[in-house]
């Protein structure tokens, strides 16, 4: 009698230790905090800038930004978004802090443009039209946001490859570049925050 007391105590602490750990776990999934997803979109180099010998280039791109979290809005400060030719920097546009909620905010799309460095720009278009071309895009931003009454602070420092075809689009399959943490293989001189 007294071992089956003492197997039936054993059994209620496993199944109170089970039941503590997976509650433990589904709050851990509840409140853990992603970092945002950036996607480069669409990138288009216009035809007026590649044809024509013209000095003067620019790049039109849609950025979209996607909180995933479900319960915690984030707070962006000020952008560096970075469009480099091998270690040539084509050009650089400041993106302005901007807090992005939870609700239907959760996705944000910045659609702009940026004009390329002239130094550098003959070089992209003759890469261009050999279709031999591949910008490296890298940004670089700090957000913050709140948990459990305490402000978290994190640096973002995101790098991806864009093939450009001739026709001044993305080419190959993906159609949406998705940025990554930087790497040692991507990383540029260029990005410091």
């Amino acid at each position: 009698m007294c071992e089956s007391e003492k197997t039936y105590f054993h059994a209620c602490v496993l199944e109170t230790l089970a039941i503590l750990g997976l509650l433990a776990f589904f709050l851990w999934l509840i409140f853990h905090v992603k970092s945002p997803s950036y996607t480069i979109v669409d990138i288009t180099i216009p035809k007026s800038s590649l044809e024509n010998g013209g000095q003067n280039g620019y790049i039109v791109y849609a950025l979209e930004i996607k909180n995933s979290n479900t319960y915690y809005s984030i707070y962006y400060d000020t952008s560096l978004l970075t469009f480099n030719c091998g270690q040539d920097k084509v050009g650089e546009k400041t993106i302005p802090p901007f807090h992005q909620g939870t609700g239907r905010s959760r996705r944000r799309t910045v659609i702009d443009y940026m004009d390329a460095n002239p130094q550098v720009w003959r070089a992209v278009r003759k890469s261009i039209s050999n279709a031999s071309a591949e910008l490296k895009v890298g940004l670089l931003t700090r957000i913050r946001y709140t948990t459990w009454g305490t402000k978290r602070h994190h640096v973002l420092d995101l790098q991806g490859l864009l093939p450009i075809g001739k026709d001044g689009k993305l080419s190959g399959k993906k159609k949406k570049i998705k940025l990554r943490y930087a790497s040692k293989k991507l990383r540029t001189n260029s990005l410091r925050y």
